[in-house]
């Protein structure tokens, strides 16, 4: 990452509570945004700058977390926020078809609905913020495996939950990208094992991974509670078999390096305190009819600067927010400070 986009990214965060001229007032709203489950360092960071952008505009948030990361459980809470009628809903799913009753529910009722990190189906929202563009991960991570593995030999994938929409997404890309050039031929994804976003079961899951097979070069884990997970196992069981994926640099800061020592040359993520303050502009400009959600509308969020709505790559909407970002030695320690 060069000086630039560090700074970039320093002057964001400095100014993030900054109310900005051009966007319309969120005064008097309520929103409420539902979590994937309680404990995830990610989506609290990102929930942190939804909640300061949405009060820096005079509007309230009521951050919600399930009792577990499942559907069900986001269910409950979707079906308590619509007997509250908030103004708007912004949700990470859990899974991408089972909250679709829920939220067309909440539509019909007149609350707006968006989401951010992991998108349900097309007819479950109005639109899609999506920390960065699908293909763009799934490259950055298949090219991430090739290097680390020396272009051949057993890799897998450490996910999150089976249903989770961005992970499926990233992963389906990973698999299409290496089966469509021939410079991966010599890679093998021997498994896709899923620690449900839970510490614990993240670690055993790659434990399991090892023992299954003992000639394994790279874990690919794309959840920053799995990363966080197998890079501690790993590492502090002086295991050959290395790791890249999505992490927070402030929880990879002791595993990342490139020499034997470390278990994570390097690995990817984004500016999470610009998706939650992009998803708050998304949101309040819904609330405040500036856009539907539609193709090619374009608003302001802020000091970000101005956004095109998309199609999405199931057919919906989406606002992308840029590039995957890389974290290595040569970085980390000044981007773990951040987040």
């Amino acid at each position: 990452m060069n000086k630039k986009l560090v700074s970039a990214i320093l002057c964001g965060t400095m100014i993030l509570g900054a109310v900005s001229p051009v966007m319309a007032s969120a005064d008097g709203k309520k929103i409420a945004l539902v979590g994937k489950s309680a404990g995830n360092a990610f989506f609290e960071i990102a929930a942190a700058s939804f909640k300061e952008t949405v009060e820096a505009e005079g509007g309230t948030v009521d951050v919600v977390y399930p009792e577990t990361a499942t559907a069900d459980a986001q269910i409950k809470v979707l079906d308590n926020l619509i007997s509250q009628q908030p103004d708007a809903i912004c949700i990470a799913a859990n899974d991408v078809n089972a909250l679709q009753a829920k939220l067309e529910e909440a539509m019909d009722a007149g609350i707006k609905v968006s989401s951010f990190d992991s998108a349900p189906n097309k007819d479950s929202r109005q639109v899609f913020v999506n920390q960065a563009g699908t293909v763009a991960v799934g490259q950055a991570l298949m090219d991430a495996v090739l290097d680390i593995t020396g272009g051949e030999g057993q890799w897998a994938v450490l996910s999150a939950t089976s249903q989770a929409a961005n992970q499926n997404a990233w992963i389906d890309a990973m698999k299409t990208i290496m089966e469509g050039d021939e410079k991966y031929s010599k890679l093998e994804l021997v498994e896709v094992a899923y620690g449900d976003d839970e510490p614990q079961k993240s670690t055993d899951q790659t434990a399991a991974l090892l023992e299954k097979y003992p000639d394994l070069k790279v874990i690919c884990a794309p959840t920053t509670v799995g990363i966080a997970a197998a890079a501690k196992y790993l590492q502090d069981n002086g295991s050959a078999c290395k790791l890249t994926g999505l992490g927070l640099p402030s929880e990879m800061l002791e595993y990342t390096g490139a020499d034997d020592e470390h278990s994570c040359p390097y690995f990817y993520l984004w500016d999470m305190q610009g998706l939650g303050k992009l998803s708050a502009y998304a949101t309040i400009s819904l609330v405040n009819d500036e856009i539907t959600g539609a193709m090619d509308e374009t608003f302001t969020a802020g000091d970000l600067g101005e956004f095109t709505i998309t199609e999405a790559d199931d057919g919906g909407t989406e606002i992308v927010l840029g590039l995957p970002l890389q974290f290595n030695s040569d970085n980390i320690e000044e981007m773990a400070k951040l987040y």
